[in-house]
């Protein structure tokens, strides 16, 4: 039962977005693939579209870890973004985002990236707030959590701000 200082737990289904771009040549570079920097603005807004809907509340980028980029998206193609969120703490959360691109002509679909997010939560007057738990019920959501925790031990512990 939620309570004003305890947030209703949700899944990751309820807070999930998809969103799909058309690469345009204003996206592009002169090879004609989507700017990286693009996707990253795709992904951070997917993202923060998610954590939004898991906390009914404004969220703020803390972090971009893991990002890759494996594959070029062209001109013409579609960019597929899947965003949900995958662990929580007290005041942030992380949020998973795959892309894939898809040739239209072909219907030939690719992962091209991939990131965690770390968001925190914020109330009416910026400061961080409660995040709602997050029911994790299947073995791959247990996976899920524990790789994006890995991730950003990795990435603090590079930047020395967690001990060994």
């Amino acid at each position: 039962m939620a309570t004003e200082t305890s947030p209703a737990p949700k899944r990751p289904s309820e807070s999930e977005v998809s969103m799909t771009e058309l690469v345009i040549p204003n996206d592009a570079n002169i090879l004609g693939n989507v700017l990286g920097g693009r996707v990253m603005h795709w992904i951070d807004l997917a993202a923060a579209t998610t954590a939004h809907r898991h906390c009914n509340s404004i969220c703020v980028t803390a972090a971009i870890e893991g990002l890759s980029f494996l594959n070029p998206i062209k001109v013409g193609y579609l960019a597929h973004l899947k965003a949900w969120v995958v662990c929580v703490g007290n005041t942030s959360l992380i949020v998973k985002v795959l892309v894939h691109s898809e040739n239209m002509d072909t219907g030939s679909i690719k992962k091209t990236s991939e990131a965690y997010l770390t968001f925190v939560c914020l109330d009416k007057n910026g400061k961080p707030k409660a995040v709602p738990p997050l029911l994790i019920e299947t073995d791959e959501e247990k996976a899920e959590c524990q790789r994006a925790k890995e991730i950003r031990k990795k990435k603090l512990k590079i930047k020395g701000l967690k001990k060994k």
